[in-house]
């Protein structure tokens, strides 16, 4: 009796973990399924790519000014956001509680009240972790003159849907100028406010010259704004909170009445930013500037932005730099980097050295697959100066400059909606090439995988034993799973 007792729990015992294997093996497959098969670029694509479109053979409609550090980064969002008279647009993958956020609502919360239109897109995993509860966002999304709509809302019951994000950061005015790159909405990117972590990061203001011409659509302005408004009309953007009543609730009011408080407190704190603007001195002119795009759906994507921006700088003619803060690639990716560096006589890259990115899993990957991309011929520098980097950037000889949301990794190549500004500007390319020096003054120079020259100034920080084995624990578990790197 007893012997056909302990036969029965171990069956039970074996029935139990079999189910919970089928458990873990479905939700894993419903997460990475739909993304893991790895799109190729279709003719379709490759027939409407044209080099020329990127050019210009004189002074555009545009005009540019390189956003190099957090703090020009919050300045021209305050003195951007000051000049709405119409409408405010403003995209961004992260948003959170904190000093930077709180002085954008007020900005946005102030010019709702002037009677501007705003329109606010969030990505769902922001619009869930970060904004679900908080009466900050509701005092916001409840004003008649503003509409919050996140993207694919996390949903645990969908799990298939979960890893389809958006990754696009812009912000437009009227038609007056936007801002666009790779800085998400909290302290940790913005302004200069006590934080523990601190990125580095790059974004663009473009101003555009033939603002009040409803005949001219010229600038580039309107190629972001109709990307906004094919992302805005997706069946997967969901309004948040759009209910003028929560208006009513004691904890709304009170964020409200802080939000108005704050800015005014701007405003007297920093007159400066609440002058008119003299965009045309503060910017570099520009010859053409391009919009470059990945599909806008939650699925697996065809990998557009990679295809374009190789594609032009196959074309040029002395030299390639590439800014990313990670580099993860599969065999079409490491095939086209070296034929770019089979045609283009100097071709280099920066990313974070292991010990100075915050991306464990990145570093996990890159310490794993460090020769492969070597092999192909690319100059890897790995920066070192303390703040992790999160700028994405490109040099393509002395004319083309690009900047954007795209990371040179699997994810931001077939999962995530990016975007990349192509720029045809020589003066900006100068002022570009300055500050991207600048960074690679604090890099070790790879030399094979083992093997580092390394500036005397730079103290490369102490990695703990556990976090090595951890990068190592990782790159052999996630290999499998690499598309969501």
């Amino acid at each position: 009796m007893k012997k056909e007792l302990v036969s029965r729990v171990m069956k039970m015992k074996r029935k139990i973990g079999l189910a919970f294997i089928v458990v873990v093996v479905f939700i894993i497959a419903a997460i990475v399924g739909p993304f893991m098969h790895y799109k190729k670029v279709s003719k379709s694509t490759k027939e409407s790519f044209n080099v020329e479109e990127f050019y210009g053979d004189q002074e555009g409609s545009d005009r540019a000014q390189l956003l190099e550090t957090n703090i020009s980064a919050w300045d021209e969002r305050i003195r951007l956001f000051e000049q709405a008279q119409d409408r405010i647009i403003m995209s961004t993958f992260d948003i959170r509680p904190g000093e930077s956020a709180k002085d954008v609502l007020a900005m946005l919360l102030h010019k709702a009240e002037a009677g501007v239109k705003v329109q606010v897109l969030v990505d769902g995993v922001s619009g869930l972790i970060r904004m679900e509860g908080e009466e900050l966002f509701y005092a916001v999304s409840s004003h008649p003159n503003v509409e919050i709509k996140i993207y694919n809302m996390l949903n645990p019951l969908q799990l298939w849907k979960s890893q389809g994000r958006m990754h696009d950061k812009y912000i437009i005015v009227d038609d007056l100028a936007y801002i666009l790159g790779g800085r998400n909405t909290f302290d940790y990117f913005i302004g200069d406010y006590a934080t523990n972590d601190r990125s580095r990061d790059r974004e663009v203001l473009v101003y555009n010259t033939k603002r009040g011409d409803v005949e001219d659509h010229t600038s580039s302005l309107w190629q972001v704004e109709a990307y906004f408004k094919k992302i805005w009309d997706l069946d997967v953007c969901t309004y948040f909170h759009n209910d003028e009543s929560l208006r009513e609730k004691e904890g709304v009011q009170k964020q409200i009445l802080l939000l108005e408080e704050r800015y005014e407190k701007l405003r007297n704190e920093n007159p400066e930013l609440f002058e008119t603007p003299d965009y045309v001195g503060r910017t570099v002119p520009t010859n053409q500037i391009q919009l470059v795009s990945n599909p806008t759906g939650i699925y697996g994507k065809e990998p557009v932005v990679f295809y374009e921006l190789s594609e032009l700088m196959k074309q040029a003619r002395s030299q390639v730099t590439i800014h990313t803060p990670y580099a993860v690639c599969n065999g079409y990716m490491y095939d086209t980097l070296k034929e770019i560096c089979d045609q283009v006589p100097e071709v280099h890259m920066l990313v974070n050295s292991v010990e100075n990115g915050d991306n464990v899993v990145a570093s996990s990957d890159y310490l794993k697959f460090k020769g492969k991309l070597l092999d192909t011929g690319i100059q890897i520098l790995e920066y070192d100066g303390g703040e992790s980097y999160h700028g994405k950037s490109i040099l393509i000889d002395d004319n083309l400059s690009v900047i954007g949301s795209y990371n040179l990794d699997l994810r931001s190549t077939y999962v995530d909606t990016e975007l990349m500004l192509v720029i045809d500007s020589r003066p900006f390319n100068a002022e570009l090439k300055e500050a991207m020096d600048s960074l690679e003054k604090d890099c070790r120079t790879v030399i094979d995988v083992d093997t580092y020259e390394t500036p005397d100034h730079i103290q490369v920080a102490e990695v703990p034993f556990m976090k090595k084995v951890l990068w190592a624990f990782l790159g052999i578990v996630l290999h499998p799973f690499r598309v969501m790197i």
